[in-house]
């Protein structure tokens, strides 16, 4: 029970139809094999790669198109044919920004990503911090990539 007798929320119960209506395909429109878990899986190893690399036409290959780009943590969002540019820019802030994936977990059109970033800051200070990209897939493309960190308080690790 809450405060003032009400009462908790125990949760909800989906009917068949409403799951049916709530799975990938009702969501996203059709999946394609591109979209599969395995193609998926493919697709985020090439596309880490390329963030790793710095490697902006190859990233920006791999975007479906009106692609958006938005890092909730520093309030940052960017959609379509300027996605490329700010993401130069966060090279150009950040020339040994590097990325460790933690955890990857791949279903159709949906990747979810766990990693810690490193990169040196302007006082020459080491710094770690760890975050979360959701991906939702288009085509075997990213449609979407959503950023959760901690990069607002990142570790100090040598500087």
């Amino acid at each position: 029970m809450y405060p003032g007798g009400r009462r908790a929320y125990t949760g909800f119960r989906a009917t068949k139809t409403e799951v049916r209506r709530l799975s990938p395909p009702a969501i996203l429109g059709s999946v394609s094999d591109r979209d599969s878990p395995a193609a998926l899986e493919a697709m985020i190893s090439r596309y880490d790669a390329a963030w790793n690399a710095h490697d902006v036409d190859a990233i920006v290959a791999l975007h479906a198109p009106g692609m958006v780009f938005e890092n909730h943590t520093a309030g940052e969002r960017v959609e379509g044919a300027a996605v490329g540019a700010h993401i130069a820019r966060i090279f150009e802030s950040w020339p040994d920004l590097a990325f460790r994936r933690r955890r990857l977990y791949v279903r159709e059109a949906l990747v979810v990503s766990e990693w810690t970033a490193t990169a040196t800051d302007s006082a020459g200070r080491r710094l770690e911090w760890d975050g979360v990209d959701v991906f939702p897939c288009r085509d075997g493309l990213v449609a979407r990539k959503d950023v959760y960190s901690s990069s607002h308080d990142p570790r100090v690790l040598e500087g």
